[in-house]
């Protein structure tokens, strides 16, 4: 049962907090106050039972003393989540995700909308936990970062990469960043009709470099509850971005999110290798085509000889289609391995590329959508482990 708790001295939002609670079938603790004490623990002595899992802090309080409360949280207990309720618009929105405040929710929203919000948030909250191990100071601990690749470009790799992160999303809600590292023509943005104000160029030099809380202000929202940070706008700035300074971002985000899922460049460039010598995953995109194939191939025995390859290998194949003149049984017996996923040739995928909404955000049942459904759920926590679950199936000899 989830625990809530909620400080505020608006009897109107606290009955809309209580309707919403016994809908989730957790309890609620409200604190009737209009100010706030001076740290976490003033409140969290007061409190009965175990330790909550989401806090709730106005309306009715002050919006910079809520913001430096959660700053206190989000250091000395990350395991909670919280919630800043307040009318305030744009400008409180940056100084609230420095703090590491999980959600904002408006005074005027009706039970729906803070159930809603309180099982986001919960699931944050849970996340959290898990990645703590039930200790804070496995707070240092790196995510999961998860390297999406292709030795040859248009066999789908962005649009891979967009589902995968909105699917994880709906695991770790506020814990994943997608990261596009394709630096002359990343499509990351328009893929899920972003219009960033930063890029990764940004994020590089600077203050973001030694600051992972100026580095996350860099970061571009999106509304299903990920993160991204995309693509320079000018191709020419792909030069004067070093892999060291790749691999020194990615180990950033790896300590502040739970996921990092990074659509690389297609072949073995500088950038890539960099993302692949941190990488706990791969995930492999090939075509149904001899040229992607066998790309394919060759991108695995160059890997093998420099000990790049990841521990845990995903291959995707992508754009399947019996009319093609080539089996799965063909695919697999070239590249030496097993394919994981298999994508079937969809009208859907492109429709939604278009319209920069993932097959996984806007719920589709298309074959394509499945199989991008069945590959997030290889990052689900303890997968490997699961005895009718197999990483690989038999390799091919």
């Amino acid at each position: 049962m989830s625990r809530f708790v909620l400080v505020t001295a608006d009897p109107g939002f606290t009955q809309r907090a209580q309707q919403a609670v016994a809908g989730l079938h957790g309890t609620l603790q409200t604190l009737t106050a209009d100010y706030l004490p001076p740290g976490p623990d003033d409140i969290l002595r007061v409190l009965s039972g175990e330790l909550a899992e989401v806090i709730l802090l106005g309306p009715g309080l002050p919006t910079e003393d809520s913001i430096r409360l959660a700053s206190l949280f989000d250091l000395q207990y990350p395991e909670i989540s919280v919630v800043l309720v307040t009318d305030g618009g744009a400008d409180v929105a940056l100084p609230a995700m420095r703090a590491g405040i999980r959600d904002l929710l408006s005074p005027a929203a009706n039970s729906d909308d803070i159930r809603t919000m309180l099982e986001r948030a919960s699931l944050a909250a849970a996340s959290r936990r898990r990645g703590l191990g039930g200790s804070v100071e496995d707070n240092q601990s790196q995510g999961r970062i998860i390297a999406v690749m292709s030795p040859k470009g248009g066999v789908g790799k962005t649009t891979v990469t967009t589902n995968l992160a909105i699917g994880l999303g709906k695991i770790a809600p506020m814990g994943v960043v997608v990261l596009d590292l394709d630096l002359q023509f990343g499509d990351v943005a328009s893929g899920l009709m972003l219009e960033p104000e930063r890029t990764l160029a940004d994020a590089v030099t600077g203050a973001a470099v030694q600051d992972s809380m100026v580095l996350k202000s860099y970061l571009t929202l999106h509304p299903a509850g990920i993160y991204a940070l995309c693509a320079p706008l000018n191709p020419a700035h792909a030069d004067k971005i070093s892999g060291d300074q790749v691999a020194h971002l990615i180990s950033q985000l790896a300590s502040e999110f739970q996921y990092v899922v990074v659509d690389t460049a297609p072949g073995l460039g500088e950038h890539v290798l960099a993302t692949l010598d941190q990488a706990t995953d791969a995930v492999w995109i090939c075509g149904m085509d001899i040229p992607s194939i066998r790309g394919l191939r060759t991108g695995f025995g160059i890997l093998t000889e420099l000990d790049l390859l990841p521990e845990n290998r995903h291959v995707v194949l992508n754009f399947a289609d019996r009319k093609s003149g080539l089996t799965l049984q063909d695919v697999e017996a070239t590249i030496g391995c097993p394919v994981d996923i298999v994508l079937p040739r969809s009208r859907a995928v492109p429709f939604s590329t278009n319209k920069g909404i993932p097959l996984l955000q806007e719920g589709s049942r298309d074959g394509a959508a499945r199989g991008m459904g069945q590959l997030v759920d290889r990052f689900k926590p303890n997968w490997e482990q699961r005895p009718h679950k197999k990483l690989h199936r038999r390799a091919i000899v």
